[in-house]
């Protein structure tokens, strides 16, 4: 039985040594996944964990997630927030930027510092970059006329996208594709008459929309003008065709006339 007990007692230890060990990882073991990384800082220095996993300490170390799955982030300008061209024009537009952290060490230990958990909000995330997508939309539209904007989206897009690229990357972040759904002229309402480049806007749109409805009544009448011209030539020829049946009646029923007098001679 001696021999027994001090047999069981280093097995009883070792098992509770494994169910400890076990508790520990399974409490303390922190995963990272595809979708999602973390970086590890305090007792040890900052270790950034994309592959694998690593052990959290409560009070010795901190955690901060970070997502790793592309973000979709719209951005609007519309109205008074339209974006002014070079031809002083406003333009409606909404953007789509399609952008996630860089899985690279450095940039998702960039990300951590400075965007903290943003990443995993893209809400917050919008509202901390906006500013960076509304200033480079800007830019880029300033050196565009509106019509060059609606002809010339996909280089408005890669010059949007060039802008961009290098800023986001002090983020840790990388832009993967930029998109343009809507664009459109920002209505005559929302230039303000005070504002240089708006007042300097509507006296081309006044230009160009007077020179089209001009361009567009000329057209109308010279139409008109052209299908009252195309009726009076049918109803002549209307009129040709009616006095030449009456003509041959006449001439016919006048031979008939002369025939019927000689048969009667």
């Amino acid at each position: 039985m001696t021999e027994i007990s001090t047999l069981l007692v280093p097995a009883a230890l070792f098992v509770i040594l494994v169910l400890t060990l076990l508790f520990i990882l399974s409490r303390f073991y922190r995963r990272a996944s595809k979708e999602m990384s973390f970086v590890r800082t305090g007792m040890g220095g900052e270790k950034v964990i994309l592959d694998g996993g690593g052990l959290k300490w409560p009070v010795f170390h901190e955690i901060i997630l970070v997502n790793m799955r592309t973000l979709r982030l719209v951005v609007d300008r519309k109205n008074e927030e339209g974006l002014i061209t070079a031809d002083r024009m406003r333009v409606d537009v909404t953007a789509e930027f399609y952008l996630r952290v860089k899985p690279e060490k450095e940039s998702i230990a960039k990300a951590a510092q400075t965007l903290g958990e943003r990443t995993l909000e893209p809400d917050l995330l919008k509202e901390l970059l906006q500013g960076k997508f509304v200033d480079a939309l800007r830019s880029v539209a300033a050196g565009l006329s509106m019509e060059q904007l609606h002809e010339q989206r996909a280089e408005f897009i890669q010059s949007v996208q060039i802008s961009l690229s290098e800023d986001l990357l002090k983020n840790g972040l990388e832009l993967e594709s930029v998109s343009l759904t809507a664009l459109d002229q920002t209505g005559r309402e929302y230039f303000k008459e005070d504002n240089a480049f708006d007042a300097q806007g509507l006296a081309k749109l006044t230009m160009i929309t007077e020179s089209k409805r001009e361009e567009r009544n000329r057209i109308e009448q010279e139409t008109r003008v052209k299908i009252e011209s195309m009726n009076l030539e049918a109803e002549k020829q209307s009129l040709d065709i009616k006095q030449s049946e009456a003509l041959a009646k006449l001439s016919q029923q006048r031979e008939v006339e002369m025939a019927t007098a000689r048969q009667k001679r």
